[in-house]
C-alpha cells in the first residue's frame, strides 16, 4: 500500500489496485492520493477487500451479498457504539417547558424551516403564547382535548405548542384522511374547540365544523396575532 504524496510516485487515479503474478502467487498494491484518503481509511478498505478474497475462496458459490466485509470489532462499533445516544431527560418536565428551556438558551436560533418561511425560537414561542392566551380565553381547561387539522407548517407547530401551553390536549388529525376517519376521531374524541386552517376546513366540511368552535390557523386569520406574548402564569407548567 503506497501513498501518493511528496517523496512517492504519483497515481493516475484517487485511488488504484495493481495486481500481477510473482511466481506462484497473485500480489496486488492499493494507491491513493493523500489529498483525499488517509492511512486509516485505505486500511480498512483493505480489509474488506481481503474479507472479500477469502471468503470467495472459501465458498466460491455463494452470493457476493452474503459475504461479511465487516470484522466483529467494527460492527459492534458501528452497530452498537455509535448508536449509544441515550440520555436523560428532566421527568418532571413536560413537552412545551423543555421547548421554553431551549428558548431561553437559544432565542435567535432557527428552530422551524418551511418553504420560504423560517421561525426563530422566540417568535415561534411567541406566536405559541399569543395563542395560547387566545385559547385560555376561550376556555381551555387542564387536559381539554383540543383538536388540531391543518397541514404541515409552522402554523401546525405553533398551534400544538399553544395547546399545551394552554394546559389542553392536542388531538390530531390529518387532512389527508378519508371523510368517515376524520368524523370518527372527532366522535371518540370529543373535542369542543379545533384549530384547522383552509386544507382543515375543507377536509372536515360544514356539518362537523358547525359543532365545533373553530379557531382559523390560515395566514392573514389571526384575532391573537397582537395579543400579549408574555409567559403563561395560569397554565399548568408555563
Amino acid at each position: 500500500m503506497e501513498a501518493a504524496g511528496e517523496g512517492y510516485d504519483q497515481v493516475k487515479f484517487d485511488l488504484e489496485l495493481s495486481r500481477g503474478e510473482r511466481g506462484d502467487q497473485i500480489a496486488g498494491s492499493l494507491h491513493y492520493a493523500t489529498a483525499l484518503f488517509d492511512e486509516a481509511t485505505i486500511e480498512r478498505q483493505r480489509g474488506y477487500l481481503l474479507a472479500l478474497l477469502r471468503a470467495m475462496v472459501a465458498d466460491a458459490g455463494q452470493p457476493v451479498g452474503r459475504i461479511e466485509l465487516l470484522s466483529p470489532e467494527e460492527r459492534t462499533y458501528l452497530l452498537e457504539e455509535l448508536n449509544r445516544t441515550d440520555a436523560d431527560y428532566p421527568s418532571d418536565l413536560c413537552i412545551h417547558e423543555l421547548f421554553e428551556q431551549q428558548v431561553r438558551r437559544t432565542p435567535e436560533a432557527v428552530a422551524v424551516v418551511h418553504e420560504d418561511e423560517a421561525l426563530s425560537y422566540g417568535e415561534l414561542n411567541a406566536r405559541a403564547n399569543r395563542l395560547a392566551h387566545h385559547l385560555i380565553a376561550l376556555g381551555v381547561k387542564p387536559d381539554q382535548p383540543v383538536a388540531i387539522c391543518v397541514e404541515r407548517s409552522p402554523a401546525m407547530v405553533v398551534g400544538l405548542l399553544a395547546i399545551l401551553k394552554a394546559g389542553g390536549a392536542y388531538v390530531p388529525i390529518d387532512p389527508a384522511y378519508p371523510g368517515s376517519r376524520l368524523n370518527q376521531v372527532l366522535a371518540d374524541a370529543a373535542p369542543k374547540l379545533l384549530l384547522a386552517d383552509a386544507a382543515g376546513r375543507a377536509a372536515l366540511g360544514a356539518e362537523a365544523l358547525a359543532s365545533l368552535t373553530a379557531v382559523d390557523l390560515s395566514d392573514g386569520a389571526r384575532p391573537w396575532a397582537r395579543m400579549a406574548d408574555g409567559r403563561l402564569c395560569c397554565a399548568p407548567g408555563a
